[in-house]
């Protein structure tokens, strides 16, 4: 049997402890470790510097645009000024009162033996209309011929207008006589305010059917 001497054991032992020792492992993760966050960072770099270049060259864009969109935006605003002032303007159209249809319906109701002295009308904020006529009458019974008049206007107004009141300020008999159709008759003064809305009043809301909850009693 043949007998083998090592006489480099030592130093064998040595080397292979070196290459085992902790420190020197840690360091060769760390390194690689290092390694790692280089190539991470160099590609975070690289992003940035791709995202910066969109900016770039959004903000460009956005410089030759922004005139024209700054443009399309006063446009916009001048047209939205325009549309409110017409609504407004509609509205005031729409909501007018014309004063010739009541003329037309207060001529109707003026007789002969009747005439007017003066009407006075006012349009209220709520949109009603108030309205003073002064006149006289004439007739064997004048009062009866005003009261005639008030009633023939409060329906002719009845008839196109809402919440209508005609009533009388003042009825007065005078000493004057006046001749109409070979007849001397009495004469009277008037006065009228009359009151109507030309806008109709909202329908109040019908309540619906009652549920009945269980236990309930029946009525």
């Amino acid at each position: 049997m043949a007998l083998h001497l090592n006489l480099l054991h030592e130093e064998i032992l040595e080397q292979r402890q070196r290459q085992r020792d902790p420190l020197k492992i840690g360091m060769m993760v760390l390194s690689a470790l290092g390694a790692i966050m280089v190539v991470y960072y160099l590609w975070n770099a690289y992003k940035v510097l791709e995202i910066r270049t969109r900016l770039s060259q959004a903000q460009q864009n956005w410089a030759k645009v922004e005139p024209k969109v700054t443009g399309a935006q006063k446009r916009s605003a001048e047209l939205n000024s325009i549309i409110s002032t017409t609504k407004v303007l509609d509205g005031m159209i729409d909501g007018r009162f014309y004063w010739a249809p009541f003329l037309e319906k207060l001529s109707r109701c003026v007789a002969l033996n009747a005439q007017l002295i003066s009407i006075d009308g006012t349009v209220l904020d709520d949109g009603k209309i108030s309205i003073v006529i002064d006149g006289l009458a004439a007739g064997r019974e004048p009062r009866a011929a005003a009261e005639e008049l008030r009633q023939l206007l409060l329906e002719q107004l009845g008839q196109s207008y809402n919440d209508v009141k005609v009533e009388f300020k003042s009825l007065e008999d005078l000493d004057t006589i006046v001749n109409i159709g070979g007849s001397n008759m009495a004469m009277a003064r008037f006065g009228i305010n009359a009151t109507f809305n030309t806008v109709a009043a909202k329908p109040t809301p019908t309540p619906g059917p009652r549920t009945k909850t269980r236990g309930e009693p029946k009525q």
